[in-house]
């Protein structure tokens, strides 16, 4: 049989499949050691103020910084001083976190602009190896994608982003980046957020979930009752579903990948192993999945929102429903 043949490319196809999975096997028995022995950062239990409304927005967050700072002066005196900064960092007055818990990997949720009061509300997903230790750079994607919705907003038009990190990021070397275990967790968290964000600014404000990586996972997992209008997914391994429609949702559904993201080069393959679902299935910018395409540059899997990338600008008018200007 010549090489160039079918039965000849679904043999080295089907090779391929079985090296990933192989590889994939090894890592299920060999990763989890490696991270095993890292001590555990002691911090206070969450603060557990009311509900926030409008009205006690601020009294939501006064209450999270201070177990923010609370929980700074417990790792400092764990020896632990890459946490004690990144947690008083999370104390600043300057900041609107409407959750913060400082144990383990830690979890945050925090507010850039006047949310009681915005229009439009976009709420950013992280991916994988996001934590307390590396929430700078997830805040950084935040402020930027604030700053152009500020500028690109029409006049009147209020805008808030929500950066959360509400759920326990996979590490990129794990087993648990290529399962959907972590986001069936993360789901019910992220719809139960969104009902908040609703509680908070009313009925008439827009939402729209950004998300990035393995959050598009997450963002897939909770697409099915969470009250947003647009759904983005940005440099996705996949999403566990075959299409968008399997999504279960009535939000458009959007997909993008810079020309220089790794995550190309993922196998979109999904297979049981040891009861578990191992990948994620259908390329989502595949035109077989079904989202809507738009274009994001030349960028890598870590800059979507880099300031001045077509791709924020794109996130942007998506965030704020000017849909007709997504470039394609």
């Amino acid at each position: 049989m010549e090489p160039g043949t079918a039965a000849g490319r679904r043999r080295r196809t089907s090779r391929s499949r079985r090296t990933v999975l192989a590889a994939l096997i090894c890592g299920a028995v060999v990763l989890p050691l490696s991270g095993a022995a890292r001590p555990e950062i002691p911090a206070p239990a969450p603060a557990a103020p009311a509900a926030p409304t409008a009205g006690t927005l601020d009294e939501a967050y006064a209450a999270h910084r201070a177990n923010a700072a609370e929980a700074s002066r417990m790792a400092a005196a764990h020896g632990d001083h890459r946490r004690a900064t990144a947690d008083r960092s999370m104390a600043d007055p300057s900041r609107r976190l409407l959750a913060f818990d400082g144990r383990g990997a830690g979890l945050a949720t925090e507010v850039l602009g006047d949310l009681a009061r915005a229009d439009r509300v976009a709420v950013l997903v992280p991916g994988s190896d996001t934590s307390l230790d590396t929430y700078g750079r997830f805040r950084a994607a935040a402020l930027a994608l604030h700053r152009r919705l500020t500028v690109d907003a029409p006049e009147g038009t209020r805008t808030a982003v929500v950066a959360w990190l509400g759920y326990e990021t996979p590490g990129t070397v794990s087993t648990t980046v290529a399962t959907t275990g972590r986001a069936d967790r993360a789901a019910p968290k992220l719809r139960a957020l969104v009902d908040v964000l609703r509680g908070i600014t009313g009925p008439a404000a827009r939402f729209s979930l950004l998300c990035h990586s393995y959050g598009s996972v997450v963002c897939a997992r909770a697409a099915e009752g969470a009250d947003v209008t647009d759904i983005a997914l940005v440099g996705s391994p996949g999403t566990g579903a075959d299409s968008a429609s399997g999504l279960r949702t009535s939000a458009r559904v959007w997909a993008a990948r810079g020309a220089d993201d790794w995550v190309e080069h993922v196998p979109h393959l999904s297979a049981d192993l040891f009861g578990t679902t191992v990948g994620f299935g259908t390329d989502p910018v595949s035109p077989g999945f079904g989202a809507r395409v738009f274009a994001a540059g030349d960028g890598g899997h870590s800059d979507y929102f880099d300031p001045g990338s077509v791709s924020l600008r794109n996130l942007a008018r998506i965030a704020l429903g000017d849909i007709t200007e997504v470039t394609q």
